[in-house]
C-alpha cells in the first residue's frame, strides 16, 4: 500500500511540475518563432507569423496545447526541438551522457572527499589541521560556483594554459584522455563548492558519536582509537550521511547546470539555458521533467538507503 501511495504522489508531482513549466514557459516574453526560423522571422509578415504559429500548434489556447502535449507525452512523443529541428528526446539524449559523466564523477569525488576530510578533521579535533580544514571548507562553500569557475579558468587556462576552459573533449578528437582532462576543472569546481558543508556534517556527527555511552564503554574496554573511529563511529554516521547525499542530489545537479554554462560544457544544463533563452518549449519541458524526476527519485532513494543501512530500522521491523 505504501509503494502504491509513493507512486501516486510521484506521478501527481510530475504532472503538476509539467503543467507549471508548460504554463510559465509560454507566458514568458519570448518569441518561439525566432528559435524555429532564426533571423527570417524579422522579415515575416503578420500573416506569415500567424501561419507559422498554426504550423507549430502555438495558435491554440494554453489548456488545449497542454492537453495535446500530455496526450503525446503519454505515448513517449515529446515533439520536436524548434532550434535543432530534431526530435526533442534525441536532442536531450545527445547531451545527457555528458551531464551524467560530470555529475557522476563530481558526486563520487564529493562523497570520498567529504568522508575523508570530515573523518580526518574529527580525528584531529581542536588541532591545527582541524582548524585549517574548517577554514578552507568555509571559504570554498562561501564562494559562488560561477565565480570559482571563472577564477579557475583565469588561473589554469588563461594564465598557465594547463587545462582547457571549455568543451567536453578536444575538437575533432574525442578520446578518453581528452574527456578526462576536460572534466578536471568543472568537476573540481563542483566538488569544492559542496565539500565544506558535507565535511562539516561528517565531522560533527563523528564528534557526537564520540560522546555516546557505547563509545565510552569501548574505550574503557581498551579498544583502540582507530577501531573506535573507523569501526564504530564512521559506521554509525554513514547511513545518515548517505541519506543526506541522496536528498542533496538535486541541489548538486543544479550546480552542474551552472558550471556547464561557465565552461561551455555540452550537457543538459547548457541545453536548458538555450531552450529557455530561445523558447524551445519541448526541450525545456523534457529537461525540467528529467530534473524533477531526479530530485524526487533521490528523495525516495534516500529513505530506501536509510531502511537498508540503518540497523535501527531493522530493529523496529522486528519489534512490529
Amino acid at each position: 500500500m505504501a509503494k502504491v501511495k509513493t507512486i501516486l504522489i510521484f506521478g501527481v508531482s510530475l504532472l503538476v511540475l509539467s503543467f507549471l513549466v508548460f504554463t510559465l514557459s509560454r507566458l514568458a516574453p519570448i518569441e518561439p518563432l525566432r528559435s524555429y526560423y532564426g533571423e527570417r522571422v524579422e522579415r515575416m509578415s503578420a500573416e506569415d507569423k500567424d501561419a507559422a504559429r498554426a504550423k507549430l500548434g502555438l495558435d491554440r489556447s494554453l489548456l488545449t496545447q497542454y492537453g495535446l502535449w500530455l496526450k503525446q507525452a503519454s505515448r513517449g512523443e515529446f515533439g520536436i526541438s524548434f532550434k535543432y529541428k530534431e526530435d526533442a528526446l534525441k536532442v536531450m539524449a545527445d547531451r545527457l551522457g555528458n551531464t551524467l559523466i560530470l555529475g557522476g564523477v563530481s558526486f563520487v569525488g564529493l562523497i570520498i572527499g567529504s568522508l575523508s576530510l570530515g573523518t580526518l578533521s574529527a580525528w584531529h579535533e581542536g588541532g591545527r589541521l582541524d582548524k585549517w580544514l574548517r577554514r578552507l571548507g568555509t571559504l570554498s562553500s562561501a564562494v559562488p560556483e560561477f565565480w570559482l569557475a571563472l577564477l579557475f579558468i583565469f588561473i589554469f587556462s588563461v594564465t598557465f594554459k594547463l587545462l582547457p576552459s571549455s568543451g567536453a573533449y578536444d575538437v575533432g578528437r574525442d578520446t578518453l584522455l581528452g574527456r578526462g582532462v576536460h572534466l578536471i576543472l568543472p568537476a573540481s569546481v563542483l566538488i569544492l563548492s559542496h565539500l565544506g558543508y558535507y565535511s562539516y556534517f561528517v565531522r560533527n556527527r563523528m564528534l557526537e558519536e564520540f560522546k555516546k555511552d557505547y563509545i565510552l564503554l569501548s574505550r574503557a574496554q581498551g579498544m583502540s582509537r582507530r577501531a573506535i573511529v573507523f569501526g564504530l563511529c564512521l559506521r554509525s554516521v554513514v547511513p545518515s550521511y548517505l541519506s543526506l547525499m541522496m536528498v542533496s542530489l538535486g541541489h548538486i545537479l543544479t550546480g552542474t547546470y551552472t558550471v556547464e554554462m561557465v565552461f561551455s560544457y555540452p550537457g543538459i544544463g547548457s541545453l536548458a539555458y538555450e531552450s529557455a533563452q530561445f523558447g524551445d518549449y519541448n526541450v525545456l519541458m523534457l529537461v525540467c521533467l528529467f530534473s524533477g524526476t531526479l530530485v524526487m527519485g533521490s528523495s525516495t532513494l534516500a529513505s530506501t538507503c536509510n531502511r537498508l543501512l540503518d540497523p535501527r530500522f531493522k530493529r523496529m521491523r522486528r519489534v512490529r
